[in-house]
């Protein structure tokens, strides 16, 4: 067999080795005990379309997490160029897999072994890896990528470990271990070799992430606690006074009739009252969202509910519902893995649409969480819930589960963080879902499914593009759902690992994400809210989410918030095109949105462990204050020139990367923009509609005096609400954009696909700044756009602005400037060139 690449094959050969050799532990990683001896290849062949298929003896049984499997069916196969597969499964009995229309990919081949009864045991293997990986909290994602730099040279590979049952991992900074309670060993090798490539290659095999509409990249505003309607409508007043942008208004649950999904409270928010106040918002391109559990209250009266039993669409335990609590009271779980629940869903949100007319669906607790644990019944003589205290108490009837291995197997992973019982505030892992799936397999794939499901639902109500958010996710999730981070604290502390999570979720495929603004919890001080609209300003997904039990922490609620709101909600409006720009590119090729700087400079080793800045796209470097206290920040500058997007005749130089101490008062976020970049901005605005109808500025940057130079950029604009996002289609424009500096001349131009929706919307480049020329190439001596002159036009303004640049490594040297060019009528949607010549 040839392997084309040998990074795949490395791979290979070391998963091999490692699950020969393996040596199991106990579960505690410091008091190591031997168990066993692996597994050892006794025979292997290659097949007609070059896969290879073997099968892997146990070398020596024991019997301490239940009996072994004695031979292992084993499948490799370079499935493309760049990714390779290695299926491990019981040789003889056919496993839990994530099921292939959730994730469609190819299926190996059969099992030539009768297929018998299902056996589920405690799995362990090691890989040789080189990252930390945290424990999840409400999500699963077994994928990592290595980033390593040998000579000056770097490479990027990634593993996914396809495998939706319980797993504890363990790293110990030389190897990676995997403890797995069920399923299959399903590998994919993603070979790069750039962290770029690598999630292009992941994301090619989970789905592109799902596009997202215009206004999702405005600012968003929830709370958990807008008592009634009223308060709702002063809160986007309020917005509209203190001149911040504000896109989309959400409802966390206190729209709904006693907690009960797809209803509306007839006295806290009238349904007149209500599409009054949507069409209010509505008329002026603002979105209105609201939350739903998978939790579906048990209620004779309630249409839903009865519907959903009608049609039998409930995961069940011994023959009946689950019944399990959450903030209705007693409820039922809807499966999603049941076609059936997914088209009574469906007909669940056509019908709430036709109440109200929302925007998007939110998601949450779909986990699922549960209030109780183990088997319960709604108990007599009391009301469940009170209506009194905290909504989460338990006050159901219920005993626990462990007359199964699956409620109790032997292996006891660190559910919860605190070794928690295996159906601990969930679903008992016993129940079982359409075709007797169980829980214990499928629980980690229950929010996917239900985004799945209502993405289905959403699509087929009015042909639009769909925006959900859901707090679970799992492979694959970004096909479908932006993810939020949950409920966060209102922490330094969190502020900072924001960043960290919202870097993480892009390589998993899902880049628009973003926590919840000033933390869900507790009250946060004025301070932290300060610094922290300055971090979330930028994330893909921007919130502002407080909990029922905290202050009112709206961004005008303190006059230094809403300032600082005002200045970094203010880049981020003018910013939307690249935004939406990169939008375009993740669903194209999966890139992130936020990215670590790695992957900008995967040579530039000094980079690889910064997670207090980030940037978005390639090109733009986000340098917060993350402490108390903190009116300076010291930030790090990989080579090159960085130009302050608060004034671009502000300029960083270095040839090798630097660390330079910024100045940061309480309202001042550091963004930077990279050479060789052609930034596409607009005048921004307090609406996104409002925004993306102004005109266009492009910012071109050159390194710094370079005598010669080149830049890029793109833009992506269409009719964001259509469901897919593409060219062809006649309602979108794909603009390429070049900029070179060479012989004492300047050159900006553009190429133009599928022009006619950005002619049809009368969109126009009214400014050009090129940042980076030397001064004395800077004044112009001509200037022509399509071959005619425009020096002299009555309505053109040329401003020539030097350079401050801050002192640092090979700074100094000579001045530059940058050249501002005003009063420009150029079509977005016509190519153009425009040149002009030093004096």
């Amino acid at each position: 067999m040839v392997y084309p690449h040998s990074l795949a094959f490395l791979c290979l050969s070391s998963l091999l080795l490692t699950l020969f050799l393996f040596t199991s532990e106990v579960t505690s990683s410091s008091n190591a005990t031997k168990i066993g001896q692996g597994y050892s290849l006794i025979s292997i062949e290659e097949t007609s379309d070059g896969a290879l298929i073997g099968l892997l003896q146990l070398n020596q049984k024991t019997k301490i997490y239940g009996p072994d499997i004695p031979l292992l069916r084993f499948y490799a196969k370079h499935e493309t160029d760049n990714r390779l597969r290695v299926h491990i499964t019981d040789a003889n009995k056919q496993r839990w897999e994530v099921p292939y229309n959730l994730i469609p990919r190819e299926q190996p081949p059969p099992l030539t072994q009768t297929i018998g009864k299902f056996r589920k045991n405690p799995i362990e293997i090691s890989e040789y890896s080189a990252i930390n990986l945290n424990a999840d909290l409400y999500g699963s994602h077994p994928m990592y990528m290595d980033l390593r730099n040998n000579n000056g040279e770097a490479s990027t590979h990634a593993v996914l470990l396809l495998n939706s049952n319980g797993m504890d991992v363990f790293y110990r900074g030389t190897s990676l271990t995997y403890k797995i309670i069920g399923g299959v060993l399903d590998f994919y090798f993603f070979s790069g070799p750039s962290p770029l490539n690598v999630v292009d290659q992941y994301t090619s095999l989970i789905g592109r992430p799902a596009p997202m509409p215009y206004w999702a990249f405005g600012f968003h505003q929830c709370r958990w606690g807008y008592h009634n309607l009223s308060v709702v409508e002063d809160v986007v007043e309020n917005y509209k006074k203190a001149q911040i942008p504000l896109d989309v208004i959400w409802n966390d649950d206190d729209h709904m009739d006693g907690h009960k999904d797809f209803t509306l409270n007839p006295n806290n928010y009238p349904r007149p009252k209500l599409l009054n106040f949507l069409n209010k918002i509505h008329s002026i391109g603002m979105k209105y969202i609201v939350i739903i559990d998978p939790g579906i209250g048990v209620n004779s009266s309630y249409g839903v509910y009865q519907r959903g039993l009608a049609n039998d669409v409930f995961i069940k335990y011994e023959g009946e519902p689950f019944l399990a609590q959450v903030w209705p009271g007693a409820v039922n779980f809807p499966d999603f893995l049941n076609p059936k629940t997914v088209s009574w869903w469906a007909d669940e949100i056509r019908r709430f649409h036709e109440l109200v007319p929302v925007d998007g669906l939110w998601i949450d607790m779909n986990e699922a969480s549960n209030f109780c644990s183990g088997k319960c019944k709604i108990p007599k003589g009391k009301i469940c819930p009170s209506g009194t205290g905290p909504g989460w108490i338990c006050c159901l009837d219920c005993k626990n589960i462990t007359k199964t291995r699956w409620d109790d197997p032997p292996y006891k992973i660190n559910a919860s963080g605190i070794q928690a019982p295996i159906g601990y505030k969930t679903i008992a892992t016993s129940a079982t879902h359409y075709n007797g799936v169980l829980e214990y397999d499928a629980h980690s794939i229950y929010g996917f499914s239900q985004s799945v499901a209502t993405h289905k639902g959403l699509l087929g109500i009015e042909g639009k593009r769909p925006f959900i958010l859901s707090r679970s996710t799992y492979v694959g999730s970004g096909k479908y759902a932006a993810h939020w981070t949950g409920d966060n604290q209102g922490t330094w502390e969190n502020l900072r690992y924001s960043i960290s999570t919202m870097l993480n979720f892009g390589i998993f495929g899902v880049p628009m994400v973003g926590s919840d603004i000033c933390g869900f919890y507790p009250q946060p001080t004025e301070e932290l809210c300060n610094r922290w609209i300055e971090v979330g300003a930028f994330y893909p997904f921007s919130r502002d989410h407080a909990n029922y039990y905290s202050p009112r922490q709206e961004l005008y609620q303190w006059d230094s918030v809403a300032q600082s709101a005002r200045n970094a909600l203010g880049i981020r409006y003018k910013i939307l095109p690249y935004l939406y720009t990169l939008n375009y590119e993740a669903h194209v090729s999966g890139s992130p949105i936020a990215r670590p700087l790695f992957f900008t400079f995967p040579t530039y080793t000094k980079c690889y462990d910064v997670s207090t800045q980030f940037l978005l796209g390639s090109s733009l470097l986000i340098s917060p204050v993350l402490e108390q206290g903190k009116t300076q920040v010291k930030a790090l500058f990989p080579p090159g020139s960085w130009y302050s997007l608060l004034d671009w005749t502000h300029t960083i130089t270095s040839t090798g990367g630097t660390y330079v101490t910024l100045d940061a008062p309480l309202h001042v976020v550091n963004v930077h923009l990279y050479q060789n970049t052609i930034l596409p901005m607009q005048q921004g605005g307090l609406i996104s509609k409002e925004a993306r109808t102004t005109p266009f500025t492009l910012v071109v940057t050159f390194p710094a005096g370079a005598a010669e130079g080149d830049a890029t950029g793109t833009l992506f604009i269409d009719e964001d609400e259509l469901p897919e996002i593409n060219l062809g289609n006649g309602y979108s424009t794909y603009v390429n954009l070049y900029a070179s500096v060479k012989q004492g001349g300047v050159k900006v131009w553009s190429d133009v696909q599928e022009g006619k929706y950005a002619l049809d919307k009368g969109l126009i480049i009214d400014s050009i700044s090129v940042l980076g020329l030397e001064a004395n190439v800077g004044a112009i001596a001509s200037l022509e756009l399509d071959g005619k002159p425009l020096i002299g036009g009555s309505d053109l303004n040329v401003t020539t602005y030097e350079h401050v640049h801050l002192e640092g490594e090979g700074n100094g040297e000579s001045k530059t400037v940058m050249v501002a060019l005003r009063g420009l009528t150029i079509p977005v949607g016509k190519n153009f060139a425009m040149t002009w010549k030093m004096g």
